[in-house]
């Protein structure tokens, strides 16, 4: 531990809305010989200029934030600097959200359940360079390698279906047909493997393909 603690500590900077789970981030980051938080933020606006401000080895980011997503703060700040290194930590295990979240750039996606020591290694091995994936969450990907994407179209469509609209009434928001409305539906109920719509937003909340 003496040689670890002889390097430049690796800097976080923490972002996180709710200010008790922050705090226990910061403690136990804090309490690592060789890392240290620089920075904390509640929203995400607050988070890139934090960014901009200490540029930090390591981001830990949240994916629900009061002002825009975990993600959306993810790509603007990869945008801006290409080779931010961040970690989402969240609550959140659908396997949409962790596809997104690595697609825009997170080097790696914990859940806020995972283990101290686990978080602080995750945290070295970001810094070192590497992707990574707990067993987790791998395991999650892997549930649902095979599954067909939903395109664009059909998770507008059961956005609408949220709000208890009817095949009419979506038909008109979106300016299509009925009947491509139920042409959409049939795709997306044999796509997540769902016997009605009740079960097909069941499907789509819980895998984080759409949001209340």
């Amino acid at each position: 531990m003496a040689t670890i603690s002889m390097k430049a500590p690796i800097r976080v900077l923490s972002v996180d809305d709710h200010p008790l789970i922050r705090e226990g981030i910061i403690a136990v980051i804090n309490s690592q010989p060789d890392m240290e938080v620089v920075a904390q933020a509640s929203n995400g606006h607050d988070a890139i200029e934090c960014f901009r401000k200490h540029k930090p080895d390591i981001t830990l980011m949240d994916l629900r934030l009061p002002d825009m997503s975990g993600i959306d703060a993810v790509i603007a700040l990869r945008t801006e600097f290409p080779d931010a290194r961040i970690i989402i930590l969240t609550n959140f295990d659908s396997c949409a959200e962790v596809k997104a979240a690595l697609a825009a750039g997170a080097r790696s996606y914990m859940l806020k359940a995972v283990a101290p020591m686990e978080m602080a290694e995750t945290i070295r091995s970001v810094h070192a360079g590497r992707k990574h994936i707990p067993p987790e969450v791998a395991t999650l990907l892997a549930e649902h390698l095979g599954d067909e994407a939903l395109t664009d179209r059909e998770v507008e469509v059961l956005s609408y279906l949220t709000s208890g609209n009817r095949n009419r009434d979506i038909a008109k928001k979106l300016f299509i047909a009925e009947e491509t409305v139920k042409t959409h539906m049939k795709h997306i109920m044999n796509k997540l493997g769902a016997i009605d719509r009740t079960q097909a937003l069941a499907v789509a909340l819980r895998r984080g393909l759409i949001q209340l």
